[in-house]
Protein backbone atom coordinates (compact mmCIF):
# COMPACT_ATOMS: atom_id res chain seq x y z
CA UNK A 1 0.00 0.00 0.00
CA UNK A 2 2.78 2.36 1.18
CA UNK A 3 4.23 1.74 -2.33
CA UNK A 4 1.19 2.52 -4.14
CA UNK A 5 0.99 5.99 -2.98
CA UNK A 6 4.46 6.51 -3.16
CA UNK A 7 3.36 5.48 -7.20
CA UNK A 8 1.06 7.99 -7.33
CA UNK A 9 2.43 11.08 -5.87
CA UNK A 10 5.06 10.32 -8.38
CA UNK A 11 2.70 10.15 -11.49
CA UNK A 12 0.44 13.54 -9.67
CA UNK A 13 1.76 15.41 -13.15
CA UNK A 14 2.11 12.01 -15.84
CA UNK A 15 1.15 8.61 -15.68
CA UNK A 16 2.38 5.82 -17.28
CA UNK A 17 1.24 2.34 -18.10
CA UNK A 18 3.86 0.51 -15.50
CA UNK A 19 2.73 2.67 -12.79
CA UNK A 20 -0.85 2.35 -13.54
CA UNK A 21 -0.82 -1.86 -13.78
CA UNK A 22 0.93 -1.81 -10.53
CA UNK A 23 -1.86 -0.53 -9.06
CA UNK A 24 -4.79 -2.59 -10.89
CA UNK A 25 -2.42 -5.52 -10.26
CA UNK A 26 -2.63 -4.90 -6.28
CA UNK A 27 -4.67 -7.52 -3.89
CA UNK A 28 -8.41 -6.88 -4.40
CA UNK A 29 -9.61 -5.50 -1.01
CA UNK A 30 -5.67 -3.12 -1.13
CA UNK A 31 -7.38 -1.84 -4.44
CA UNK A 32 -10.78 -1.28 -3.22
CA UNK A 33 -9.11 0.31 0.19
CA UNK A 34 -7.11 2.80 -1.95
CA UNK A 35 -9.39 3.49 -4.01
CA UNK A 36 -12.04 4.49 -1.55
CA UNK A 37 -9.63 6.30 0.67
CA UNK A 38 -8.94 8.35 -2.31
CA UNK A 39 -12.72 8.93 -3.12
CA UNK A 40 -13.29 10.00 0.74
CA UNK A 41 -10.34 12.59 0.15
CA UNK A 42 -12.18 14.59 -2.89
CA UNK A 43 -16.21 13.37 -2.45
CA UNK A 44 -19.03 12.52 -0.39
CA UNK A 45 -18.54 9.19 0.50
CA UNK A 46 -22.29 8.20 0.63
CA UNK A 47 -23.02 11.10 -2.38
CA UNK A 48 -24.17 10.06 -5.73
CA UNK A 49 -24.68 12.21 -8.74
CA UNK A 50 -28.21 11.75 -11.25
CA UNK A 51 -28.12 12.11 -14.22
CA UNK A 52 -30.44 11.95 -17.16
CA UNK A 53 -29.85 10.79 -20.96
CA UNK A 54 -31.89 11.84 -23.55
CA UNK A 55 -31.11 10.73 -27.03
CA UNK A 56 -32.38 13.76 -28.64
CA UNK A 57 -31.94 12.51 -32.17
CA UNK A 58 -31.24 8.71 -32.81
CA UNK A 59 -30.20 6.39 -35.82
CA UNK A 60 -28.80 7.48 -39.42
CA UNK A 61 -25.11 7.78 -38.00
CA UNK A 62 -22.82 7.39 -40.39
CA UNK A 63 -19.68 6.56 -38.36
CA UNK A 64 -19.34 2.26 -38.31
CA UNK A 65 -18.36 1.79 -34.29
CA UNK A 66 -18.34 -1.51 -33.62
CA UNK A 67 -20.66 -1.15 -30.48
CA UNK A 68 -23.49 0.93 -31.89
CA UNK A 69 -26.93 0.40 -32.77
CA UNK A 70 -27.52 3.85 -34.54
CA UNK A 71 -25.07 3.12 -37.25
CA UNK A 72 -26.09 2.99 -40.44
CA UNK A 73 -23.69 0.34 -41.08
CA UNK A 74 -25.07 -2.15 -39.71
CA UNK A 75 -29.09 -3.49 -39.71
CA UNK A 76 -30.29 -3.59 -35.94
CA UNK A 77 -33.68 -2.68 -35.93
CA UNK A 78 -33.54 0.72 -35.28
CA UNK A 79 -35.36 3.39 -36.90
CA UNK A 80 -33.87 6.70 -37.89
CA UNK A 81 -35.21 9.99 -36.40
CA UNK A 82 -35.46 13.26 -36.98
CA UNK A 83 -34.14 16.24 -34.10
CA UNK A 84 -36.39 16.37 -31.63
CA UNK A 85 -38.44 19.56 -30.81
CA UNK A 86 -37.17 21.45 -28.83
CA UNK A 87 -40.38 21.94 -26.53
CA UNK A 88 -40.24 18.10 -25.92
CA UNK A 89 -37.18 18.19 -24.79
CA UNK A 90 -37.18 20.57 -22.71
CA UNK A 91 -40.50 18.65 -21.28
CA UNK A 92 -38.78 15.67 -20.94
CA UNK A 93 -36.00 18.18 -19.10
CA UNK A 94 -38.99 19.15 -16.39
CA UNK A 95 -39.38 15.42 -15.56
CA UNK A 96 -36.00 14.33 -14.96
CA UNK A 97 -35.46 17.74 -12.48
CA UNK A 98 -38.47 16.22 -10.54
CA UNK A 99 -37.31 13.26 -10.19
CA UNK A 100 -33.95 14.45 -8.93
CA UNK A 101 -32.09 14.15 -11.51
CA UNK A 102 -28.98 17.44 -11.29
CA UNK A 103 -27.46 17.03 -15.04
CA UNK A 104 -29.53 16.85 -18.37
CA UNK A 105 -27.60 15.15 -21.04
CA UNK A 106 -28.64 15.17 -24.42
CA UNK A 107 -27.55 12.99 -27.03
CA UNK A 108 -27.14 12.92 -31.11
CA UNK A 109 -26.19 10.50 -33.38
CA UNK A 110 -24.05 12.69 -35.53
CA UNK A 111 -20.87 12.21 -37.17
CA UNK A 112 -20.48 16.24 -36.21
CA UNK A 113 -23.53 18.84 -35.86
CA UNK A 114 -24.60 20.40 -39.44
CA UNK A 115 -25.50 24.08 -39.07
CA UNK A 116 -29.10 24.15 -39.92
CA UNK A 117 -29.21 22.31 -36.28
CA UNK A 118 -27.41 24.55 -34.20
CA UNK A 119 -30.07 26.62 -33.40
CA UNK A 120 -32.09 23.78 -32.23
CA UNK A 121 -29.16 22.89 -30.06
CA UNK A 122 -28.65 26.30 -28.41
CA UNK A 123 -32.49 26.61 -27.61
CA UNK A 124 -32.38 23.38 -25.98
CA UNK A 125 -29.51 23.87 -23.95
CA UNK A 126 -30.46 27.63 -22.97
CA UNK A 127 -33.76 25.82 -21.59
CA UNK A 128 -32.49 23.54 -19.67
CA UNK A 129 -30.09 25.59 -18.18
CA UNK A 130 -33.11 28.04 -17.00
CA UNK A 131 -34.41 25.39 -15.15
CA UNK A 132 -31.29 25.23 -12.74
CA UNK A 133 -29.97 22.11 -14.40
CA UNK A 134 -26.19 21.26 -15.79
CA UNK A 135 -25.72 20.47 -19.48
CA UNK A 136 -24.36 18.26 -21.20
CA UNK A 137 -24.25 17.19 -24.78
CA UNK A 138 -22.80 14.78 -26.90
CA UNK A 139 -23.09 15.51 -30.45
CA UNK A 140 -20.17 13.66 -32.52
CA UNK A 141 -16.79 16.08 -33.12
CA UNK A 142 -16.70 19.53 -33.10
CA UNK A 143 -14.77 22.02 -34.83
CA UNK A 144 -13.59 24.90 -32.73
CA UNK A 145 -16.28 27.42 -33.66
CA UNK A 146 -18.85 24.93 -32.79
CA UNK A 147 -17.72 24.82 -30.14
CA UNK A 148 -17.48 28.41 -29.42
CA UNK A 149 -21.05 28.33 -30.24
CA UNK A 150 -22.07 25.67 -27.77
CA UNK A 151 -20.10 26.99 -24.95
CA UNK A 152 -21.87 30.84 -25.28
CA UNK A 153 -25.25 28.78 -25.02
CA UNK A 154 -24.03 28.17 -21.43
CA UNK A 155 -23.37 24.04 -22.05
CA UNK A 156 -21.52 22.90 -19.03
CA UNK A 157 -20.26 19.33 -20.38
CA UNK A 158 -19.28 18.19 -24.06
CA UNK A 159 -18.98 14.26 -23.87
CA UNK A 160 -16.97 12.87 -26.21
CA UNK A 161 -15.38 9.12 -25.09
CA UNK A 162 -12.43 7.55 -26.82
CA UNK A 163 -13.73 4.72 -26.28
CA UNK A 164 -10.54 2.64 -25.80
CA UNK A 165 -7.49 2.87 -26.09
CA UNK A 166 -5.55 4.14 -29.23
CA UNK A 167 -3.65 0.74 -30.01
CA UNK A 168 -7.26 -0.68 -30.21
CA UNK A 169 -9.34 1.94 -31.33
CA UNK A 170 -8.61 0.55 -35.13
CA UNK A 171 -10.29 -3.04 -33.92
CA UNK A 172 -13.55 -1.03 -33.27
CA UNK A 173 -14.14 2.31 -35.29
CA UNK A 174 -12.78 3.28 -38.62
CA UNK A 175 -14.49 5.92 -39.83
CA UNK A 176 -12.73 8.29 -37.64
CA UNK A 177 -9.39 7.94 -35.43
CA UNK A 178 -8.29 8.08 -31.96
CA UNK A 179 -6.62 11.68 -32.98
CA UNK A 180 -9.91 12.89 -34.22
CA UNK A 181 -11.31 12.21 -30.72
CA UNK A 182 -8.34 13.94 -29.40
CA UNK A 183 -8.87 17.08 -31.36
CA UNK A 184 -12.37 17.59 -30.60
CA UNK A 185 -11.39 17.19 -26.55
CA UNK A 186 -8.57 19.83 -27.87
CA UNK A 187 -11.29 22.00 -29.03
CA UNK A 188 -13.48 22.33 -25.86
CA UNK A 189 -11.07 22.49 -23.59
CA UNK A 190 -9.75 25.54 -25.30
CA UNK A 191 -13.24 27.30 -25.42
CA UNK A 192 -13.76 26.47 -21.62
CA UNK A 193 -16.08 24.00 -21.37
CA UNK A 194 -15.81 21.19 -18.78
CA UNK A 195 -15.07 17.34 -20.73
CA UNK A 196 -16.71 14.31 -20.15
CA UNK A 197 -14.90 11.53 -21.60
CA UNK A 198 -14.73 8.09 -20.67
CA UNK A 199 -14.95 4.51 -22.57
CA UNK A 200 -15.87 0.93 -23.42
CA UNK A 201 -15.19 -2.24 -22.05
CA UNK A 202 -15.72 -5.90 -22.76
CA UNK A 203 -15.20 -5.29 -26.86
CA UNK A 204 -12.40 -8.14 -26.93
CA UNK A 205 -10.36 -5.72 -25.23
CA UNK A 206 -7.30 -6.51 -23.43
CA UNK A 207 -6.60 -5.36 -19.50
CA UNK A 208 -3.82 -3.50 -21.16
CA UNK A 209 -5.82 -1.45 -23.13
CA UNK A 210 -8.23 -0.80 -20.48
CA UNK A 211 -5.44 0.54 -18.54
CA UNK A 212 -3.96 2.51 -21.38
CA UNK A 213 -7.30 4.32 -21.58
CA UNK A 214 -7.11 5.61 -18.30
CA UNK A 215 -3.89 6.39 -18.55
CA UNK A 216 -4.01 8.96 -21.91
CA UNK A 217 -7.28 10.38 -20.45
CA UNK A 218 -5.33 11.30 -16.93
CA UNK A 219 -2.72 12.40 -18.85
CA UNK A 220 -4.47 15.09 -20.81
CA UNK A 221 -3.65 18.72 -20.34
CA UNK A 222 -6.71 18.69 -17.84
CA UNK A 223 -8.12 15.24 -16.69
CA UNK A 224 -11.97 15.20 -18.02
CA UNK A 225 -14.35 16.29 -15.13
CA UNK A 226 -16.68 13.27 -16.04
CA UNK A 227 -15.61 9.84 -16.63
CA UNK A 228 -18.14 7.50 -17.75
CA UNK A 229 -17.58 4.09 -17.68
CA UNK A 230 -19.53 2.12 -19.78
CA UNK A 231 -19.93 -1.84 -19.89
CA UNK A 232 -20.40 -3.13 -23.26
CA UNK A 233 -24.62 -3.59 -24.16
CA UNK A 234 -23.83 -6.35 -27.18
CA UNK A 235 -26.91 -5.38 -29.70
CA UNK A 236 -27.64 -7.91 -32.25
CA UNK A 237 -26.43 -6.86 -35.70
CA UNK A 238 -23.42 -5.03 -34.89
CA UNK A 239 -20.09 -6.70 -35.23
CA UNK A 240 -19.88 -6.76 -31.11
CA UNK A 241 -22.53 -8.44 -30.53
CA UNK A 242 -20.94 -11.76 -29.38
CA UNK A 243 -18.50 -10.09 -27.72
CA UNK A 244 -17.23 -12.14 -24.37
CA UNK A 245 -18.32 -10.53 -21.33
CA UNK A 246 -15.84 -8.32 -18.95
CA UNK A 247 -15.62 -10.51 -15.73
CA UNK A 248 -17.53 -8.12 -13.34
CA UNK A 249 -14.25 -8.11 -10.57
CA UNK A 250 -12.21 -7.20 -13.51
CA UNK A 251 -14.62 -4.12 -14.40
CA UNK A 252 -14.59 -3.57 -10.52
CA UNK A 253 -11.02 -2.74 -10.97
CA UNK A 254 -11.31 -0.59 -13.89
CA UNK A 255 -13.25 1.42 -11.39
CA UNK A 256 -11.19 1.80 -9.17
CA UNK A 257 -8.15 2.42 -11.30
CA UNK A 258 -10.44 5.50 -12.56
CA UNK A 259 -10.90 6.50 -8.89
CA UNK A 260 -7.44 6.14 -7.76
CA UNK A 261 -5.89 7.74 -11.70
CA UNK A 262 -8.45 10.66 -11.75
CA UNK A 263 -9.05 11.23 -8.09
CA UNK A 264 -11.01 15.02 -8.73
CA UNK A 265 -13.42 13.13 -11.65
CA UNK A 266 -16.74 12.18 -11.54
CA UNK A 267 -16.53 8.43 -12.39
CA UNK A 268 -19.73 7.56 -13.81
CA UNK A 269 -20.95 4.13 -13.71
CA UNK A 270 -22.85 4.54 -17.13
CA UNK A 271 -24.26 1.61 -19.83
CA UNK A 272 -24.55 -2.07 -18.59
CA UNK A 273 -26.13 -1.47 -15.44
CA UNK A 274 -28.49 -3.57 -16.15
CA UNK A 275 -26.60 -6.44 -16.55
CA UNK A 276 -25.04 -6.19 -12.97
CA UNK A 277 -26.12 -7.50 -9.92
CA UNK A 278 -26.33 -5.34 -7.07
CA UNK A 279 -23.38 -6.55 -4.93
CA UNK A 280 -21.57 -5.33 -8.40
CA UNK A 281 -22.56 -2.37 -8.51
CA UNK A 282 -22.11 -1.92 -4.80
CA UNK A 283 -18.24 -2.80 -5.15
CA UNK A 284 -18.27 -0.35 -7.75
CA UNK A 285 -19.60 2.75 -5.29
CA UNK A 286 -17.04 1.51 -2.63
CA UNK A 287 -14.53 1.77 -5.56
CA UNK A 288 -14.96 5.06 -6.22
CA UNK A 289 -18.04 5.62 -8.57
CA UNK A 290 -20.42 8.42 -8.09
CA UNK A 291 -22.47 9.14 -10.65
CA UNK A 292 -24.92 7.30 -12.51
CA UNK A 293 -27.42 7.52 -15.43
CA UNK A 294 -30.98 7.21 -13.87
CA UNK A 295 -34.52 6.02 -16.33
CA UNK A 296 -35.23 3.33 -18.09
CA UNK A 297 -33.50 4.25 -21.01
CA UNK A 298 -29.90 5.56 -22.10
CA UNK A 299 -30.20 6.70 -25.40
CA UNK A 300 -31.29 3.64 -27.35
CA UNK A 301 -30.61 0.30 -24.48
CA UNK A 302 -32.17 -0.45 -21.67
CA UNK A 303 -31.85 1.32 -18.25
CA UNK A 304 -32.28 0.16 -14.44
CA UNK A 305 -35.85 1.94 -13.42
CA UNK A 306 -35.93 4.79 -10.75
CA UNK A 307 -37.85 2.11 -8.50
CA UNK A 308 -34.62 -0.38 -8.76
CA UNK A 309 -32.27 2.29 -8.32
CA UNK A 310 -33.93 4.16 -5.32
CA UNK A 311 -34.30 0.35 -3.64
CA UNK A 312 -30.01 -0.26 -4.37
CA UNK A 313 -29.53 3.03 -2.74
CA UNK A 314 -31.57 2.90 0.65
CA UNK A 315 -30.12 -0.61 0.78
CA UNK A 316 -26.87 1.17 0.54
CA UNK A 317 -27.67 4.10 2.64
CA UNK A 318 -26.36 6.16 -0.69
CA UNK A 319 -28.30 9.58 -1.10
CA UNK A 320 -28.76 11.74 -4.38
CA UNK A 321 -25.82 14.04 -4.75
CA UNK A 322 -26.98 18.13 -5.03
CA UNK A 323 -25.78 20.25 -7.80
CA UNK A 324 -22.05 21.04 -7.57
CA UNK A 325 -21.96 19.30 -3.87
CA UNK A 326 -18.65 18.19 -2.92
Amino acid sequence: MKQAMQSIEGALSRWNRKEAEAIHGMPFNDLLFLAQTIHRQNFDRNRVQLSRLLSIKTGGCPEDCGYCSQSTHYETGLKASKLMEVERVIAEAIKARDAGATRYCMGAAWRSPKERDMGSVVAMIEGVKALGMETCMTLGMLDLSQAQRLKAAGLDYYNHNIDTSERYYGEVVSTRTFADRLETLGHVREVGMKVCCGGIVGMGEEKADRIDMLVTLANLPEPPDSVPINMLIPIEGTPLAEAEPIDPIDFVRTIALARIMLPKSYVRLSAGRTAMSDETQALCFFAGANSIFVGDMLLTADNPGEDKDNRLFRRLGIEPMPREAR
